[in-house]
């Protein structure tokens, strides 16, 4: 296309309605930014909704690419044929995974894995049900649809899948009313990144594990949105003391490359038989090739450490104009890079989000009254001052 207005006028002929869409075309990106059709340049504190971890347009993922294409992009019979990149990408993923973790699949999407963890969760059970959370997201499959806890985003596509329930986030005592010996699974995310960046308290992720052992439930932990160092640790559950049954993985996995994967363990893998589960793309040697060098960038560079001290600087920040301004900014939470400032008003959100946009800064508007700062785990200080600058400045016109 030879223009912006081209580009969107097309886009918005023959694409569905799914999403009201910024009216910027994005040509090209390097790092932590991106520049349109017309040449503007912005600051992407999106990172693609968490995907370019690394940043964008890398260098080792773009040579990758070269590299892998070269030789084979899909294997003969698919997953039923060997591939050494995929065998490269297993042995270093268990090197980060939690111990018990042994088993992994590889898929196209992180709904894709939600969608069969729990599959398989209710096969290995033997039992129908599957309890999520309030304010989740799991996924837009019909199956990860009627598992998410947003009735927004669920009801409207009735009828949903059966024998879901869901109990409020961050409450142990209502989880435990709602267990019983029907209950296959309980799948809930470490911390809700779709539902507003909601941080549970201290104990309650181990709760939940205790919980499912007492019933002999399966416990699958949704770490689409918080896995490969994204909140400072290689997943959030990585400090915990817990025994999770399933974890499934996406976007930070292969820097923007379109990949997911599951991990579960020994003791379920053994209830699994041969034709369970499958699917002609998964665990592709292009795919691997990408995260086997993504994981290994992520490790070589200490991007938790990075990751915790960029975080900390930005939430700092954050904080300091929480103080400053009470009556417009009603909290500041996350942890690592996935960051929530909300504000009291639906109108004042929607101003800054608009100007920051016009001003360069890219962000992500949830629930009307809650921006989510989630950029390259590969972000510097320099760049977030950046960043925080223009969104000051934005803030206090916005007062003015």
């Amino acid at each position: 296309m030879k223009t912006q207005a081209e580009t969107i006028a097309i886009e918005d002929l023959h694409t569905p309605p799914f999403a009201k869409k910024t009216p910027i075309a994005i040509e090209r990106g390097e790092g932590v930014s991106v520049w349109d059709q017309t040449g503007k340049q912005y600051l992407d504190f999106t990172a693609g909704w968490g995907v370019t971890c690394i940043g964008h347009a890398h260098p080792v993922i773009t040579e990758a690419l070269l590299q892998q294409s070269q030789k084979i992009i899909q294997n003969p019979n698919s997953g039923a044929t060997y591939s050494p990149a995929r065998a490269r990408l297993l042995s270093l993923l268990t090197t980060v995974l939690p111990a018990n973790l042994t088993r992994i699949f590889f898929s196209n999407s992180g709904a894709e894995a939600n969608d069969a963890a729990i599959k398989l969760a209710r096969k290995v059970s033997g039992r129908p049900d599957v309890i999520s959370t309030e304010r989740s997201f799991h996924g837009r499959t019909i199956s990860t649809t009627s598992a998410t806890g947003q009735a927004e985003l669920r009801d409207k596509f009735r009828p949903l899948m059966s024998n879901y329930k869901f109990v409020p986030y961050n409450d142990l005592e209502a989880l435990a009313r709602a267990m019983d010996a029907q209950v296959a699974a309980v799948i809930l995310e470490p911390i809700q990144g779709e539902g507003g960046v909601i941080v549970p308290a201290d104990g309650y992720l181990e709760g939940v594990s205790a919980l499912c052992r007492k019933h002999g439930a399966l416990l699958i932990v949704d770490e689409i949105q918080t896995g490969f160092y994204r909140t400072g640790p290689a997943f959030a559950i990585t400090p915990l003391r817990m025994k999770v049954d399933f974890l499934t993985m996406a976007k930070g996995l292969a820097g923007g490359f379109p990949f997911g994967a599951f991990a579960m363990s020994e003791e379920v893998s053994q209830k699994i038989e041969e034709g369970d589960h499958g699917g002609t793309y998964c665990g592709n040697p292009l795919g691997c090739a990408v995260s086997y060098t993504v994981v290994t960038y992520l490790l070589e560079h200490d991007i938790e450490n990075h990751v915790k001290t960029v975080g900390a600087a930005i939430f700092a920040q954050l904080q300091q104009w929480q103080r400053q301004y009470p009556t417009l900014i009603a909290d500041v939470r996350g942890r690592g890079l996935l960051i929530a400032l909300e504000f009291n008003d639906r109108e004042i959100a929607a101003q800054v989000y608009t100007q920051s946009l016009n001003a360069g800064l890219l962000l992500n508007l949830k629930h009307g009254t809650i921006l989510r700062i989630f950029p390259a785990l590969t972000i510097t200080k320099e760049e977030a001052e950046g960043g925080l600058s223009i969104l000051h400045r934005v803030i206090k016109s916005v007062i003015c």
